[in-house]
């Protein structure tokens, strides 16, 4: 029986790539989005990520349709009026750049997930998976948009002590610069100081969570924020053009916070809990 996938905002960009890598793995995957479209083999809702009315629709729509749920990617994402904005310091922004940010980025990350968990505990199985990024470690793009991403982190890590017992994980990822469209469209070579010969396609990332999820050793990863690029290296996934992306961990100044890096044995040079390596 195909394994059932939701990735929420796939109607382009990383989530409609990871919806795409998704399908070619085999998954019964679903997007939502409000313009309600998807990539090829995909089953597109439409669904407005600010209307918890709207997400609870989808979600009916899905245990309807499918009979359950075994992956939630919470990619949903809104950006600031004037996206350029993000060059302008915080005090020189609207304030209404939370809703967006806030409002979208992160609640509805938890309004999906809370409704993929009373599923998926259900059935005793299941992986909610972020897509977060470093600028929960550095500075990246603005204030707000860091808060949103560290939350995320810390709420995958709190969300696994509560699932623990379950049969479902709950983790965070961190993305590198992807080659989007958008991105790719702009003609250049590298973008904020990164190559992009050596970023990250969206579907590279899908194929890295689509491991992800049948790796054995997925219980022991729950409430881990990983490095998509670094999962990749140790699972032997590469882009579309067969090159390995880089990851972002030395710009930005180290790994994940949670959980925090446990402190080594005094005889022991081991990595730290948060760099665990998948199996």
């Amino acid at each position: 029986m195909a394994r059932v996938a939701l990735v929420t905002g796939g109607s382009r960009g990383v989530g409609y790539g990871i919806a795409r890598a998704l399908v070619e793995d085999g998954w019964t995957t679903y997007v939502t989005s409000r313009r309600g479209s998807g990539p090829d083999g995909a089953r597109a809702l439409v669904c407005d990520h600010a209307d918890d009315a709207s997400v609870s629709a989808a979600f009916d729509e899905i245990a309807s349709d499918a009979g359950g749920l075994d992956l939630l990617v919470n990619n949903a994402w809104a950006a600031p009026k004037g996206f350029g904005g993000f060059s302008e310091p915080f005090w020189k922004r609207p304030v209404d750049d939370w809703d967006s940010l806030i409002g979208v980025g992160l609640r509805a990350h938890y309004v999906a997930s809370v409704h993929a968990a009373r599923v998926m505990t259900e059935a005793g199985s299941g992986l909610i998976a972020n897509i977060s990024s470093f600028g929960s470690r550095g500075h990246l793009h603005s204030v707000l948009y860091g808060m949103s991403k560290t939350a995320l982190d810390k709420m995958a890590a709190d969300m696994a002590v509560e699932l623990r017992g379950t049969g479902v994980s709950s983790i965070s990822l961190w993305l590198g610069l992807i080659r989007t469209e958008l991105l790719l469209s702009l003609g250049v070579d590298e973008f904020a100081g990164f190559s992009l010969a050596r970023a990250e396609d969206p579907e590279f990332v899908g194929r890295v969570i689509a491991r992800l999820s049948a790796d054995p050793g997925l219980p022991e990863l729950s409430g881990h924020t990983l490095v998509t690029a670094e999962l990749g290296r140790a699972y032997g996934i590469v882009n579309n053009d067969g090159t390995p992306p880089d990851s972002h961990r030395a710009a930005f100044g180290g790994g994940p916070l949670f959980p925090p890096p446990a402190e080594p044995a005094a005889d022991s040079d081991s990595d730290s809990d948060s760099e665990r390596t998948p199996t």
